[in-house]
């Protein structure tokens, strides 16, 4: 199949790249850390420095699509709080603004994700496990380059996600996919709840965006760009 390509930066264990493959790219991936899980071919070492060598060679112009998932935990509603009380955070680097620059200059379309929290994105499209029948909530948000979509509906929520809050602990449809103890999901819990199979590696799963989220971005896209072929011609 002569499928169009998407690069994924930021990869992590590759949540977002299966959903893109499933929903019909080849993938290619860029990620600072050893990622032997990562089901697509991908490069190893910073995503920026490789995004701005693809820019400046031309070689960004093989892609139809970018997705990035800088990382967030500066500005993740899970974890801001408990940084700003404990003093910690002075490691954790927001590379949203950055991310964004290089974006604009590759002139493609691209997708930036983020979970709720500070992140200074424009929230195109939010997405959550709920919209899929997923066993997380997993609140997600995108800003959308040169392109849109519609926001779908956000179905109510079926219950609590399991596990304590606030030293009260509650029963649930869904499960914690993120952190340990206290009720939080299992290994096993987190790939069923996500319906992530090709890894099993607890710090991977719980950075993981769903497939199923990228999947339906990735579907309307290409929906999109052949509506806009078909314009054209």
């Amino acid at each position: 199949m002569n499928r169009p390509r998407l690069l994924d930066l930021f990869s992590c264990a590759g949540g977002a790249a299966v959903g893109y493959h499933r929903a019909g790219f080849a993938v290619d991936g860029a990620d600072i850390t050893e990622r032997p899980n990562y089901p697509f071919p991908y490069q190893r070492g910073d995503a920026l420095e490789y995004l701005a060598g693809l820019i400046s060679s031309g070689r960004i112009r093989r892609y139809a699509l970018v997705h990035a998932s800088p990382p967030c935990q500066d500005k993740c509603a899970l974890t801001v709080g408990t940084n700003r009380s404990q003093g910690w955070g002075g490691a954790h680097n927001d590379l949203v603004a950055p991310t964004r620059e290089l974006l604009d200059a590759t002139g493609l379309p691209y997708v930036i994700e983020q979970p709720n929290g500070r992140a200074k994105i424009r929230k195109d499209l939010s997405l959550c496990g709920e919209m899929f029948g997923l066993g997380v909530l997993r609140h997600r948000n995108f800003e959308l380059g040169r392109w849109t979509v519609a926001q779908p509906a956000h179905p109510r929520h079926r219950g609590y996600v399991r596990g304590y809050r606030h030293g009260v602990y509650r029963d649930g449809p869904y499960v914690a996919a993120y952190g340990n103890g206290g009720g939080k999901a299992t290994v096993p819990e987190m790939q069923q709840a996500m319906c992530i199979t090709w890894t099993d590696v607890r710090e991977e799963l719980t950075e993981a965006i769903p497939p199923a989220y990228s999947e339906w971005i990735g579907r309307r896209f290409l929906a999109a760009a052949g509506q806009n072929r078909a314009v054209a011609a």
